[in-house]
């Protein structure tokens, strides 16, 4: 039982929950705005375009076009269905997008900051040739203040010596 807690305590701190949370939070809030959108903007562009077809003068009749009632009291409203897909197709490539964004500077930043497997060999070389008392051949313009800081302490424990 111990151990069950321990790894839900990992899990939670790892940063997954937490970033799970902030992604249904700006995904809702997000799916609100593409309604809006597609209710205030898309479905009267609908229904205009229906009504400059059909002929009729408001809204509701145009849009009621895409209703269908078999018996009286029942309503199939295709007009809602067909605004709730424009809604979820939007909102899917839109977070599809900030999503590959996201992944794409996250993957920008660790190769900036990941060294070079030659970065790790360089090193190795020049601190074998410092060994050895052999000149550092340098590819860089500028050398760091380790480099800088390991050519003293070498000197230092030559001249001990």
């Amino acid at each position: 039982m111990k151990r069950i807690f321990s790894e839900f305590k990992e899990f939670i701190i790892g940063g997954d929950v937490l970033d799970l949370a902030v992604g249904v939070v700006i995904g809702s809030a997000f799916t609100a705005i593409v309604t809006q959108v597609v209710e205030g903007l898309i479905t009267p562009l609908v229904g205009w375009f229906v009504a400059a077809i059909t002929g009729t003068r408001d809204l509701e009749s145009s849009l009621s076009i895409l209703d269908w009632s078999p018996v009286p009291g029942v309503t199939f409203q295709f007009g809602e269905i067909v605004s709730a897909v424009i809604t979820f197709i939007l909102t899917g490539f839109i977070l599809f997008v900030i999503v590959k964004a996201a992944n794409k500077a996250k993957l920008t930043q660790e190769e900036e900051a990941a060294p070079a497997a030659e970065d790790y060999l360089a090193e190795i070389r020049d601190l074998l040739r410092q060994e050895q008392g052999l000149p550092v051949e340098s590819n860089e313009n500028d050398q760091t203040q380790d480099t800088e800081n390991t050519d003293e302490k070498t000197d230092n424990k030559t001249t001990e010596e």
